[in-house]
């Protein structure tokens, strides 16, 4: 059994009505895979939202929030993401502390993480991603 943490795009593009995406989702549950949200998507998602004030599409999003596990911060995900940001500050590769959190977090649950944002993972060890957008 795999677990899946789907970065913000790629909830976006769900949203957005992509329907390859939304069959690739369907295969991997019905493979019995996880697929999870992690809480810095639904921050992330959930303020772009409420802030075009799209009632319709937060309907939809927390529909789909319905359907997957949230995975949350605790402790040890600061602690990973501040290990992670030494890293990369120390290869001259910083990303956004958001970033940083969501590769901590499926880090340290042993998530893959789906993502169309490659150059944004790339650099943090020990984080394994996968592409679906470009499946």
């Amino acid at each position: 059994m795999k677990k899946y943490c789907l970065d913000t795009n790629i909830v976006s593009y769900l949203l957005k009505g992509n329907n390859i995406l939304y069959e690739k989702v369907k295969k991997e549950i019905n493979k019995g895979n996880i697929i999870i949200i992690n809480v810095i998507t639904y921050y992330e998602i959930l303020r772009g939202l409420l802030s075009i004030k799209n009632k319709k599409k937060i309907e939809v999003f927390e529909q789909i929030c319905d359907e997957f596990d949230i995975a949350e911060i605790n402790k040890n995900t600061f602690e990973v993401s501040a290990n992670i940001y030494v890293n990369l500050k120390e290869r001259g590769k910083i990303i956004e502390d958001a970033d940083i959190f969501i590769g901590a977090i499926c880090i340290e649950n042993d998530f893959i993480l789906v993502t169309n944002n490659e150059s944004h993972f790339q650099y943090i060890d020990d984080l394994v991603y996968e592409n679906w957008i470009n499946i």
